[in-house]
């Protein structure tokens, strides 16, 4: 069996609950099923969920470098430079990133986030698609932060050929 959740913001990629922060049984009863990797409890979108370990082993693993799409609001206005430093690979502390693949978007058509993403007047904002293929902790967040552009919503949309098209959040499917 494998499942396509759309995680909302602020709820976590695990079955237990973790102080005022709910996790996965809130939304998915089913028994057997486990995350086939995580989303950070304020990022947003596609978790595959699986009861078969061989399939959870092939989405999660590095040598795999299965591509994982992001939408990324970001605060600021992207320059070529930032974009180009994106595309190449970005040294982090725990070393340098896989090239991805990001290009400028319009503002997507998505659900509101509960909560709003605190905008600021006299800050620009854009929208970005990146495509990584390692999955390191926070990593879309530190890339983009690292490039000067600190990132204001995170949603996944795409995990392999999986994607979150038509659920809304909270919901899943089964694949």
């Amino acid at each position: 069996m494998l499942i396509a959740f759309n995680k909302p913001m602020n709820v976590l990629s695990q079955f237990t609950d973790e102080g005022k922060w709910p996790g996965l049984k809130h939304h998915i009863d089913l028994p057997g099923v486990y995350a086939a990797g995580r989303l950070d409890r304020d990022s947003e979108g596609l978790l595959l969920l699986t009861d078969n370990g061989q399939l959870q082993a092939q989405i999660t693993s590095p040598k795999r470098k299965v591509p994982k799409t992001y939408l990324v609001m970001v605060e600021g206005t992207p320059s070529g430079d930032a974009l180009d430093q994106l595309a190449r690979g970005v040294t982090l502390k725990d070393g340098k990133t896989r090239p991805a693949k990001v290009r400028e978007i319009p503002a997507p058509d998505l659900w509101p986030r509960d909560p709003p993403v605190r905008m600021r007047k006299t800050v620009p904002d854009a929208w970005l698609e990146l495509t990584i293929t390692e999955g390191r902790n926070r990593q879309v967040r530190r890339m983009c932060a690292a490039v000067g552009l600190p990132c204001l919503r995170l949603v996944r949309w795409r995990i392999g050929d999986w994607s979150l098209e038509g659920i809304a959040p909270g919901k899943w499917i089964e694949l």
